[in-house]
């Protein structure tokens, strides 16, 4: 189950079945087992700067964060990916910056995170051709305007 919580200022923006897909999208282009959990949140700069301040040491706002958990659900069974959290004000500003609407850059930042939480990275260039070459496919299947983040 994708479980989608948006903060209240940002709840009448966004509609939840747009990131619902844009999740289930990336773990079906990832070739993940539909059978696990994960939580896609909207939230604000001021969260993001404090969770990356508080997890990563880094200073700084930022557009969306991946936080791994990967355990079983004793009650379910189900495997817990993690939390995808993204800045909705950051989304904007970077949907305004590549000219499309930040509902593209939403899905765009969703698609990412969730491959963040399958274990992609693109830190190293192997790593990262893999992880855009996935971000793309599953940005193409949801009719997303752009397919990569900048480089």
């Amino acid at each position: 189950m994708i479980e989608i919580a948006i903060d209240a200022p940002f709840e009448s923006l966004i509609d939840p079945a747009t990131l619902e897909r844009a999740a289930e999208t990336a773990l079906q282009c990832a070739g993940a087992s539909p059978d696990c959990d994960l939580t896609v949140v909207i939230s604000s700069d001021t969260q993001l700067l404090e969770l990356n301040r508080q997890y990563l040491g880094i200073d700084a706002p930022t557009d969306v964060l991946s936080f791994q958990a990967d355990a079983l659900d004793p009650e379910t069974g189900r495997r817990y990916l993690g939390d995808v959290i993204i800045s909705y004000p950051r989304a904007q500003a970077q949907g305004e910056a590549g000219g499309h609407a930040v509902l593209d850059e939403l899905q765009l930042l969703a698609v990412h995170g969730v491959l963040h939480l399958l274990g992609h990275d693109h830190a190293a260039p192997a790593e990262k051709d893999k992880m855009w070459a996935l971000q793309a496919e599953a940005l193409r299947r949801l009719g997303c305007v752009i397919t990569s983040p900048p480089q």
